[in-house]
C-alpha cells in the first residue's frame, strides 16, 4: 500500500447517548490512523439518544481535511443500518418524509449523507459494553460531556417543529403519503347541493388513500336559469 493510500485509510469509533432520553446529551468519537490518535467530544443541554449518536459520526468525519476512505465503527443499529441499507437516502429522496410523517432528526441525516459523498465511509456495528477498547473509550467521552458545564444548544431539536405539515400532492406520479405508491389521476364529477368540485382527485393503487388538489377545485355555477 502507498505512503498516500495508507494516510487516507482512517477508522472512526463514535458513541453518543443522554441522561435521560431526552435529556442533557453527549457524544464522544476517537479518530486513528497508522501514526495518529485524536479523541473528540461534545455535550447539550437537550437532545436525544440518537441525534448524539448521528453527531457523533458527523463530528469525527467532519475532522477530516481530505477525501478518506473509513471505516466508522458505532453500537447504533439505527445508524448503521440506516446508512448501509439505504434508508437515509431513500428519506432523501422522498423530501425527508415517511409514511405520511416527517423523518426524525432530517437536519443530521443530511450532513452525514454530504459527509459521505466526501468520504468513502464503510459503517460497521459494535456491540457496546462488550469490551472493545475503543467502544469504551467513546462511551466514557460522552458520558462525560453530557456532565459538562456550559452545554451547547442542539438548534437542530430544540427548535423542530412539532406541527410540520406534508406538502400537498399536487401531481401524478408523486409518492402517496401513507405508502410511496406513485399516485394516479381519477375524474370527478359535482354532487348535488355542493358549492365546489374537484375535477380529478389523485388516487393511490395500492392503499386506496385518495388526495384533493387545490388546482383541480370548480365553483358550481347556480345562476337560475332563464326562460
Amino acid at each position: 500500500m502507498s505512503e498516500t493510500a495508507e494516510k487516507n485509510k482512517i477508522q472512526i469509533y463514535t458513541d453518543g447517548g443522554c441522561e435521560p432520553n431526552p435529556g442533557p446529551g453527549g457524544f464522544g468519537a476517537v479518530l486513528m490512523h497508522s501514526k495518529k490518535r485524536k479523541e473528540i467530544s461534545g455535550g447539550f443541554r437537550l437532545t436525544t439518544n440518537n441525534r448524539m449518536e448521528l453527531l457523533a459520526a458527523i463530528s469525527g468525519l467532519e475532522l477530516l481535511k481530505e477525501s478518506c476512505a473509513v471505516t466508522l465503527y458505532s453500537d447504533s443499529k439505527y445508524l448503521v443500518e440506516a446508512m448501509t441499507l439505504g434508508w437515509a437516502k431513500n428519506w432523501k429522496q422522498k423530501g425527508w418524509w415517511r409514511k405520511g410523517e416527517r423523518v426524525p432528526n432530517a437536519d443530521l441525516w443530511g450532513r452525514l449523507l454530504a459527509l459521505c459523498e466526501t468520504h468513502q465511509v464503510k459503517f460497521e456495528w459494535v456491540r457496546g459494553h462488550a469490551g472493545n477498547i475503543e467502544n469504551e473509550c467513546c462511551d466514557r467521552l460522552s458520558s462525560a460531556a453530557l456532565k459538562g458545564a456550559n452545554l451547547q444548544i442542539d438548534t437542530g431539536y430544540e427548535n423542530k417543529s412539532d406541527n410540520a405539515v406534508r406538502p400537498a400532492l399536487k401531481e401524478e406520479g408523486e409518492p402517496c403519503w401513507k405508502c410511496t405508491t406513485p399516485v394516479v389521476k381519477q375524474k370527478s364529477k359535482p354532487k348535488p347541493g355542493r358549492e365546489y368540485y374537484f375535477e380529478y382527485y389523485l388516487w393511490c393503487p395500492k392503499c386506496n388513500a385518495t388526495y384533493e388538489v387545490e388546482a383541480a377545485k370548480r365553483i358550481v355555477d347556480k345562476t337560475p336559469t332563464l326562460l
